[in-house]
């Protein structure tokens, strides 16, 4: 038969129970608290330091927003930093692989944290877990440490060498704040000034090594050059009265240039109003006088003889009838100006263009005659139609 349990043996249980309880709120809390239960992605930064209020559980942000945690730190041996970051899964998605990294604070005195900073051009891919980003040299300092690296020097410096010296500055400046002010105001206006031409300045800065480099390589030549104008002015220096007397013969060509030009100013100026016909023919047929010019160069250019001496071309051509006045007065009935056309280069088995106009003389007067077979015929040939009609044959051998 089975005893029953009193309530008083069970008040140990329940007690038990109830702590185990409690201690299982708590351990949950804590995780709770500490994302212990939150699947994180871990990212690595590595920094120069992480600086001296830097701590473990320090926000993660990217454009201001919090995307993660500082899950701990880890010195390294050459006295830098890996920050190792637990960052959010959902957060991941939208940060670019190629993400930079800085270790920044709000304030002065207030703790830092890491800040996440986009790249002017992102990578198309996400952030990765296990992803090593290196971080930027850019630590905030914090003010103990300036206040620290200031107590160093002041402690470096003397007393009473550091009141001598402002001793001496502040007589320097005694009175002077004016002009002290004036100079910072000019001083503000000249960098003011200068501003905009920084860019120019550093572009001038970075060809100046190429500049001088040129100007080493001619370095040689310059010192040459300067030799050499140190002789000239030793030779203008010793040939200073002949120089002095050829200045003086100039002036004196001059007095009687200007003497004659002042006499025969009038004939001069007749001539030069004569001339202005023949100048204006000789420019209105320009391009016929080149044409003709350039016609001679192919002569003056081509091969000489291949033996010394001349070569003379000679033939008999028939008479033409000889010069009449005034019958054959010339006349001037072309038109049309001036031309070069085709010449002086005229192709193979082509003929420039021509013009058919009258010039006052008629060649064929008489007939279109041709040799004769008589006495007559030889002077016809040679001297062309003799003066009046045609003789007949009675005539034949009779002078004239």
């Amino acid at each position: 038969m089975t005893a029953k349990r009193r309530p008083a043996d069970r008040r140990p249980l329940a007690g038990a129970l109830t702590v185990l309880a409690l201690f299982a709120v708590v351990v949950v809390a804590v995780g709770l608290f500490q994302d212990s239960f939150t699947k994180t992605v871990p990212v690595t930064v590595i920094a120069d330091r992480a600086g001296l209020v830097m701590y473990p559980n320090a926000k993660v942000k990217i454009n201001g927003a919090p995307v993660g945690k500082v899950a701990s730190i880890e010195p390294l041996p050459d006295g830098g930093a890996a920050l190792h970051l637990a960052l959010d899964p959902g957060s991941v998605d939208v940060i670019p692989a190629n993400v930079g990294a800085e270790i920044t604070s709000s304030t002065v005195f207030g703790s830092k944290f890491v800040e996440l900073v986009a790249p002017s051009q992102p990578s198309p891919a996400a952030l990765r877990a296990g992803t090593v980003i290196q971080g930027s040299d850019n630590v905030t300092v914090e003010l103990n440490t300036v206040f620290e690296k200031l107590v160093s020097v002041l402690s470096a410096v003397e007393p009473a060498k550091l009141n001598q010296t402002l001793g001496a500055l502040s007589k320097s400046l005694d009175g002077r704040g004016d002009a002290f002010g004036q100079t910072l105001v000019d001083l503000d206006s000249a960098l003011s000034t200068l501003n905009p031409a920084l860019d120019s300045l550093n572009r001038a800065l970075e060809i100046s090594p190429r500049v001088f480099g040129a100007f080493a390589d001619a370095s040689p030549d310059l010192l040459t050059t300067i030799d050499n104008t140190t002789r000239i002015s030793d030779t203008v220096i010793e040939a200073q009265d002949s120089l002095d007397a050829l200045l003086i013969s100039a002036i004196g060509l001059a007095d009687i240039g200007t003497d004659v030009l002042t006499e025969n100013r009038g004939p001069l100026t007749d001539v030069a109003h004569l001339l202005v016909p023949t100048t204006d023919l000789t420019n209105q047929y320009n391009p016929a006088l080149t044409c003709g010019i350039a016609g001679l160069l192919p002569l003056a250019k081509g091969p000489g003889l291949p033996v010394p001496g001349a070569v003379l071309l000679q033939g008999f051509f028939l008479g033409r009838e000889r010069y009449r006045y005034p019958g054959n007065l010339p006349k001037v009935a072309a038109k049309g100006g001036p031309q070069c056309t085709d010449l002086p280069n005229v192709g193979y088995e082509q003929r420039p263009p021509y013009v058919v106009t009258d010039i006052g003389a008629n060649q064929a007067q008489y007939g279109n005659q041709g040799i004769l077979l008589n006495s007559d015929g030889l002077k016809q040939a040679l001297f062309g139609p003799l003066d009046g009609p045609p003789r007949n044959s009675a005539q034949v051998g009779m002078p004239g």
